[in-house]
């Protein structure tokens, strides 16, 4: 039996536009990013010159408006787009959908003269964006943050850390979360910070498992200075902004983890086809096609939750729920197949001398960003049954 190549994945698209844009994508895999993943990730090396290249190509700001410099593209296309990215290199596909985290808040409840004045940059300037939520003492229970905005004229000064934050240290603009009124959800308002900003510095990349090429840092703000004309939203709006922010961005976590997943099912059946033990494919014996078979129907299973989520999203109706199911769902999915094709490559799976060791390492993040699995339990189980008695 040949060895069986892995066949591109047969998207149903809406139009014909959107199929034109995924040859462009995969050319641009092929060409750009597949080659140099396992050298550059082994490296610990972050492609800036791919994201300026992604940018120039129109594919950082895909599901924004095209007034401002987006591609107009529901978040249907969106999410595949980050799929294919994310099979070949997660470090690329994974920063792209932080990127497009980092633009949402200034894209939906930016005023129309910030939209206009820094969106186009943003979304097809060749600027690199970064979100900032999280803190040291808070993660999941990001409403406790403590990170301070406090008024001074027309100026805002923002002091305190962010922690866990995707391109911290080489970001071009920061959407930062900061207490700037009293306790909880409602004292939070949201900044657009830019990365050149006097006080504002990284500190050493975390030193990490896998994405070893994607730098994730704390990220400090020592009394930086930023205009109110900086401030997105209302004050006090900057808790819903970002629960908004995370609603989407949780889909393209879900994309990104089915494409890891894809491209750890190709490694398998390549390998599982083209290796032969007691004179045959080990791909003839039935424990092996069991496995694969229940590998690509997770995937499958996995796709299609994601993109019920995100054709309701494109409809304007409520997916908060369906967000968090196709997050749970996509992330488990990632890391059980990933694992799995660790153990059908055998001893060789377990060597960096073959992808699928990388695989399996870099699924295990996705099931602890943008919330942990654990939240996403919390957040479906609260749109079933209600909130929780105390």
């Amino acid at each position: 039996m040949p060895d069986r190549a892995p066949q591109p994945v047969d998207r149903q698209l809406p139009t014909d536009e959107a199929r034109d844009l995924f040859s462009l994508v995969r050319e641009l895999v092929q060409r750009e990013i597949a080659p140099s993943a396992a050298e550059e990730e082994d490296a610990g090396r972050f492609p800036r010159e791919t994201f300026s290249l992604l940018s120039e190509s129109g594919l950082l700001g895909l599901p924004y408006d095209s007034d401002f410099g987006g591609g107009d593209q529901p978040y249907e296309v969106y999410l595949q787009v980050l799929e294919e990215l994310a099979a070949a290199r997660l470090t690329v596909g994974l920063g792209v959908s932080v990127h497009s985290l980092a633009c949402h808040a200034l894209a939906n409840f930016g005023n129309k003269e910030q939209r206009a004045e820094l969106l186009p940059a943003m979304l097809g300037g060749g600027l690199l964006g970064a979100y900032c939520l999280s803190e040291p003492s808070s993660g999941s229970d990001a409403a406790s943050l403590r990170t301070k905005a406090v008024r001074e004229g027309d100026d805002w000064v923002i002091t305190g850390t962010k922690a866990w934050i995707t391109h911290g240290g080489i970001a071009d603009f920061y959407t930062v979360l900061a207490r700037s009124g009293g306790e909880g959800a409602r004292g939070i308002t949201a900044f657009l910070v830019p990365g050149d900003a006097e006080g504002l510095s990284a500190a050493a990349p975390e030193k990490k498992m896998g994405m070893k090429g994607s730098p994730t840092a704390q990220v400090h703000f020592d009394g930086v200075r930023v205009s109110d004309a900086r401030r997105i939203g209302d004050e006090g709006q900057g808790f819903a902004i970002a629960l908004s922010a995370l609603d989407s961005g949780r889909l393209g976590i879900a994309a990104c983890a089915i494409g890891v997943a894809q491209a750890a099912l190709d490694e398998a059946l390549a390998y599982a086809t083209g290796r032969e033990q007691f004179g045959r494919p080990i791909a003839d014996f039935q424990g092996l096609r069991f496995m694969l078979a229940d590998m690509a129907t997770q995937i499958e299973a996995g796709r299609a939750l994601y993109l019920t989520a995100a054709r309701l999203r494109d409809a304007g109706r409520p997916f908060s729920k369906q967000a968090a199911m196709a997050k749970l769902m996509c992330t488990d999915t990632a890391m059980k197949v990933t694992t799995d094709a660790v153990q059908v490559l055998g001893g060789y799976g377990y060597t960096a001398d073959f992808p699928a060791e990388r695989f399996m390492r870099e699924a295990k993040v996705l099931q602890i960003v943008e919330g942990t699995n654990q939240i996403q339990r919390m957040v479906i189980a609260r749109h079933l049954a209600g909130p929780e008695t105390r």
